[in-house]
């Protein structure tokens, strides 16, 4: 006969992590031995530095406060399903906080002997378990759990190749027989290209590549004057144009080539239909910065570079499925999508009647800027040339207006939306001589509102992605100049920094969006990311430092700077990559900016994750708040 009160237990606690992770069977055994405890409103479970009890926690009704003592703030808030005391199961050592019950609570006590077999031999087990621990902690992002907790380790799973039709060009560059090696490199040159075509009666008799140029002619073993037949590789390799990525790989590691000649039926009596290299090879595996950037630069239209965007989102989804780290991730996509903004610019200069009239610094904003994003979001932009004379100043400014929408156009051609609020560069508000721009600046300074700090932290975390540098150096200078001539304008960032809205509610609840599209969905950029990106800069800049733009980058200087801080900015930096992370992934999931997440499709284990990382927004905002004495103005 069943015993019905331990069944009762495994049914509720198989809903609830890591007990889900368990065996039915195994689950079972473990209820079997689980004591049920119920505690009335205010009761003391255990205190500050008292000995470790033989069981850890589970809640199955109530709710049970977690603090460090008594005088301190609720530090966590523990309800239906989750698990406290776990100390003596991973440090062994007195407790370090006290668990309160908030209301009448009924407990269920798991014996640590019983359990902790269990947790050795399941690897889902143990690491929820330590995550949970982790989060019960005052700092869980502290020294002792760093790299432990939320995978920021190289996995060394790789994917198989892909076995997709690999895309080759079209395009065939050609000539004859009699053709001088002269004839032949300046042909290849124009056309840039590797390799080319010796080809007669229509048929492919051989191939000329730059290494046979480099090897034959370069060295001086034939003159310039030898015609192509004679420095040809010949026979050519031709192979059928239906090929996988890992045949084609494996046809030029086999004869030890780098380009394959295709043809109608695959061998050389027919007529060729395609060139297919190297290169073409590991664009369709895609999963190559080197390559893709590579691609990027050889791009001379804005659809070329669009197709290359999907392969840089393959990149990304691959380095987060194989847990590749956070800022390395985001380095390398970061550098692609500036490779794309700085090939779309140069396209369209090349279109332009004229050059630029002077010096000029495309700049990118907002995340870009920061080098965070990651997703296809919308453009923010400005662009700064050069001061010029007064009586110039009309057409100079015409000139890069008009470049200027034709760059923004070209960004959204490769996919990046217009900015809702148009500050692009292809907005006369944005497309602006060094001495409009600091006056701007200036005015942002020293007559600030809501509205000028909301456009200074937009604008203030500018990068250049194209251009001049001299000019965006003397523009942050004189960012700084006015700055430090106006402290106020501090307090008024601060002011700024602290009023994103919470991220969780009193009961440790997330707060969702209570209205609108996006109406009980959780706010990851404007509740998570933004109160530590608002204040990592206003902490950056009261140290004047002017290089560094990226939120965990800042984090990290400010732990040099600051050492008696140090341990909370880090853990801001970490909890930065892993907001940086669930966001990128939401967005990846849903193929949108990843802002609003459904939290029903985050799973226990996720929720935990995720409110552990908004411990430090709280003690962050603490300190500028006392550090800046923002009362005057909140």
């Amino acid at each position: 006969m069943k015993n019905t009160i331990s069944q009762r237990v495994a049914d509720f606690l198989r809903n609830y992590p890591p007990f889900s992770f368990l065996k039915p069977r195994d689950l079972e055994i473990i209820s079997q031995q689980i004591s049920i405890i119920y505690k009335e409103k205010d009761s003391v479970i255990f205190a500050v530095n008292e000995d470790t009890h033989d069981s850890f926690y589970v809640v199955h009704k109530g709710a049970v406060t977690l603090k460090a003592d008594q005088e301190t703030d609720i530090m966590d808030m523990c309800d239906e399903g989750d698990i406290f005391g776990l100390r003596p199961l991973i440090a062994n050592e007195n407790y370090k906080m006290e668990a309160r019950t908030y209301e009448e609570t009924i407990l269920y006590a798991i014996p640590i002997q019983i359990f902790k077999p269990y947790a050795l031999e399941n690897k889902a087990v143990g690491n929820f378990l330590i995550e949970s621990f982790a989060s019960n902690t005052l700092n869980p992002f502290s020294k002792s759990h760093r790299g432990k907790l939320y995978g920021e380790e190289i996995e060394t799973d790789t994917k198989l190749l892909d076995l997709q039709e690999v895309k080759y060009s079209k395009k065939i560059i050609s000539c004859y027989p009699t053709n001088s090696a002269k004839e032949v490199a300046k042909i290849m040159l124009d056309k840039n290209v590797g390799a080319i075509l010796v080809v007669e009666d229509s048929l492919p008799i051989g191939i000329i590549t730059d290494k046979d140029l480099r090897n034959k002619i370069v060295t001086g073993q034939f003159p310039i004057t030898t015609p192509a037949a004679e420095i040809m590789t010949s026979p050519v390799i031709t192979y059928p144009t239906k090929m996988t990525i890992t045949q084609a790989q494996m046809a030029m590691m086999k004869s030890d080539i780098s380009h394959l000649c295709l043809t109608l039926d695959g061998t050389a009596n027919s007529k060729a239909v395609g060139i297919l290299s190297k290169h073409d090879v590991m664009v369709s595996i895609g999963n190559n910065p080197a390559v893709l950037l590579r691609a990027i630069k050889r791009a001379k239209k804005f659809k070329k570079i669009k197709l290359i965007r999907v392969g840089i989102m393959q990149l990304l989804r691959g380095y987060l499925d194989q847990n590749i780290p956070m800022m390395l991730t985001s380095k390398i996509i970061s550098e692609l999508n500036d490779a794309c903004t700085k090939q779309v610019i140069a396209i369209v200069l090349n279109k332009m009647d004229t050059p630029p009239p002077v010096k000029f610094s495309w700049l990118a904003l907002g995340s870009q800027g920061r080098s965070e994003q990651l997703l296809q979001t919308d453009q923010d932009n400005a662009l700064v040339y050069e001061d010029v004379p007064a009586p110039l100043e009309a057409q100079t400014k015409k000139y890069f207006l008009e470049l200027a929408t034709k760059i923004t156009k070209g960004l959204f051609e490769i996919g990046y939306e217009y900015c809702p609020a148009e500050m692009m560069a292809s907005n006369p508000n944005w497309c602006l001589s060094l001495s409009e721009c600091q006056e701007k600046v200036r005015h942002w300074i020293t007559n600030t509102g809501k509205n000028e700090v909301l456009l200074s932290f937009i604008f203030f975390d500018y990068s250049l992605v194209y251009g001049d540098r001299d000019l965006v150096n003397d523009l942050s200078d004189y960012i700084f100049e006015q700055v430090k001539a106006n402290p106020t304008f501090y307090i008024h960032l601060v002011s700024g920094a602290l009023q994103s809205p919470s991220p969780t509610g009193f009961f440790r609840e997330f707060l969702l969006e209570q209205d609108g599209a996006n109406k009980d969905f959780f706010n990851i950029k404007n509740r998570a990311l933004m109160p530590l990106a608002d204040a990592a800069r206003v902490l950056i800049l009261s140290h004047s430092i002017k290089s560094i733009s990226n939120t965990v980058e800042r984090f990290e200087k400010l732990a040099e700077l600051e050492p008696q801080n140090s341990e909370l900015y880090l853990s801001c930096a970490s909890s930065y990559k892993i907001l940086l992370r669930f966001r990128t992934n939401q967005g990846l999931l849903h193929n949108d900016s990843g802002q609003f997440i459904a939290l029903e499709t985050l799973s226990k284990a996720e929720k935990i994750k995720l409110k552990s990382t908004f411990k430090t927004i709280k003690e962050l905002q603490e300190i500028i708040r006392v550090r800046f004495n923002t009362s005057n103005l909140l």
